[in-house]
């Protein structure tokens, strides 16, 4: 019988045998963001549709296409964050966080939400790790973000991405630029989608990230913004590129990186990787100097990135990356009677107390069942408890990977022994957590 109801189209499930994935890359995602003196910020999952239109730019497909907006009561919009970085912002001013010192670091796992064509990484609901630095214009800034993203992958296991770099300039240098890029499609408007055409007079830069093939083959010879930098923003790639060389960081210049968002500013860059189909994005970010003031805060040069967790968990499937072990009980109870039930949840409350994952059977099945029962959830021990058991105060501890049987007392569950012996045994076979 089919289900009458499934989950929306873009969606998927974490369940819990994919669990442990997540858990690799959360922990990682915030190990290293604290090791690098960012703390944790969470925002609400929607915003005031407004916040995304100022931010983002009214002629992004964020906001044209993609966006998940309602209405409320009293005519007000509020929209699915498509992304985190103008809910931070927001929050910053809100909280009086710029008000603390610079430079603000935080960093935060959230859902966003764009309404796209499914495909391989890119879901209409997905995860993102972010980071943003409020407070600070220099490029070693900008090479300390660039860091920690490298960093979040490598202790993720991928070695094998790529880092392009590029500046699209401040907006006194970008005049001149777009300008260029009019001319330059202008001319070759009969060739161009509808949103190019759309684009042109709007954000030109927009043109050199469609997607269309025959815009792409016509963007691969448009002007570059490198050749328009004024000498400010010039000089502020040239020093990027010089710490990360005395870093050793390999990375490309890619005048095409434009990023899809209407508040960058100066640097931009991605880590790419070739093994997840077309989107081979795997974070992406950069400045965005001018979005705090543009939200009604004082003129604040800020950065930050993005990387999407699925993309970023897809990756480390592409490349066998290894992930934490899944959750498994350190010890199963089999009770065989009801004297043996009452004494196994007693058994399993002691040795939780004590910080350890224990269970027993609350189905009432045989002992065999159990047993299978126990080997497939994982139990690293197993320990039967009938009325022989009960009566004499002792039983075995199984290893259900060796299948070594190892005597202990029951009263020594409670006085700290047996959990002493697990550990010992944990160690000696090598799977101590």
């Amino acid at each position: 019988m089919a289900l009458s109801v499934q989950r929306p189209k873009g969606t998927n499930d974490m369940i819990p045998s994919e669990a442990n994935k997540w858990r690799t890359v959360e922990q990682a995602a915030r190990d290293c963001a604290e090791r690098f003196g960012f703390r944790e910020i969470r925002t609400p999952a929607f915003e005031e549709t407004g916040l995304f239109v100022r931010s983002v730019g009214d002629t992004s497909d964020v906001v044209t296409k993609e966006m998940y907006t309602v209405s409320s009561k009293g005519e007000h919009t509020f929209t699915l964050k498509p992304e985190g970085t103008a809910g931070v912002v927001r929050a910053m001013l809100e909280n009086g966080l710029m008000n603390e010192g610079f430079p603000q670091k935080v960093y935060y796992i959230t859902p966003c939400f764009r309404h796209e064509k499914p495909q391989a990484g890119r879901l209409r609901e997905f995860h993102q790790f972010g980071v943003e630095m409020f407070g600070t214009s220099s490029p070693y800034a900008d090479a300390d973000v660039i860091m920690l993203a490298r960093e979040v992958l490598s202790t993720c296991g991928i070695e094998s991405v790529k880092l392009n770099i590029n500046s699209i300039g401040c907006p006194e240098c970008r005049k001149k630029y777009q300008e260029a890029l009019v001319e330059y499609f202008s001319a070759r408007k009969d060739d161009l989608c509808e949103t190019c055409l759309e684009r042109l007079g709007k954000n030109p830069m927009r043109l050199l990230d469609c997607k269309v093939p025959k815009c792409a083959e016509i963007a691969k010879d448009a002007p570059v913004i490198l050749d328009y930098l004024c000498d400010d923003c010039r000089e502020h790639f040239e020093k990027l590129k010089a710490i990360l060389d005395e870093y050793k960081v390999e990375y490309t210049v890619n005048p095409k990186i434009v990023r899809g968002l209407d508040y960058y500013t100066k640097t931009v860059f991605e880590f790419v990787y070739d093994g997840i189909g077309a989107q081979g994005t795997v974070c992406g970010g950069g400045r965005y100097d001018g979005l705090v003031s543009s939200l009604g805060g004082q003129p604040t040069a800020a950065l930050g990135f993005g990387m999407g967790l699925e993309r970023l968990i897809m990756t480390m499937e592409g490349e066998g990356v290894d992930f934490l072990d899944p959750h498994v009980p350190d010890i199963y109870f089999a009770p065989m009677g009801e004297k043996a039930y009452s004494v196994a949840s007693k058994l399993c409350q002691d040795l939780r107390a004590e910080g350890y994952s224990a269970e027993f059977d609350i189905v009432g099945r045989g002992l065999k069942p159990q047993m299978r029962y126990a080997n497939k959830i994982g139990a690293k021990f197993c320990c039967v408890l009938g009325d022989n058991e009960i009566e004499s105060g002792q039983a075995k501890l199984k290893n259900m990977r060796t299948g070594d049987e190892t005597p202990v007392n029951l009263d020594d569950f409670k006085n700290g022994f047996v959990p002493v012996l697990l550990d010992d045994m944990f160690e000696l076979e090598g799977i101590s957590e």
